[in-house]
């Protein structure tokens, strides 16, 4: 268990990352208007990741949602960053796109973390255990 709790949340941050960033990346800068680029199906990625370390108690609640929640900031910024060396002059709006990005990974991030703790907490009980 402890190595699992000290890897919980580099796992769930990489593949929600991946998750975000693989389909979102080769779309053409033309056709991006977030937040609509960034709803798509890879989205509940990190709502089931925060729900998991939720469920599962690996981190406190404040930290899943911070981890979690700065996933889709980071593939916005990761994307930012590799168009802007190709072109200075793209992406001169990029502050509010991280703004944008940051409140949506929140809010998916807050809400897999408290189902997956609610749940976890549930099932501690039924169960008859102890809770997480």
């Amino acid at each position: 268990m402890a190595t699992l709790k000290h890897f919980g949340l580099p796992i769930a941050f990489a593949a929600s990352f991946l998750a975000i960033g693989v389909p979102y990346w080769p779309v053409p800068y033309g056709q991006v208007a977030l937040p609509d680029t960034l709803v798509t199906p890879a989205l509940l990625v990190p709502v089931l990741a925060a729900s998991a370390l939720g469920f599962c108690a690996l981190a406190s609640a404040r930290v899943i949602i911070f981890v979690v929640g700065a996933v889709l900031p980071a593939a916005v910024l990761a994307r930012v960053i590799v168009e802007t060396s190709a072109d200075p002059t793209s992406h001169n709006l990029w502050p509010l796109e991280i703004m944008i990005a940051l409140l949506m990974g929140l809010v998916a991030a807050l809400a897999g973390a408290l189902a997956g703790r609610l749940a976890g907490k549930a099932f501690a009980r039924r169960a008859g255990g102890i809770e997480p």
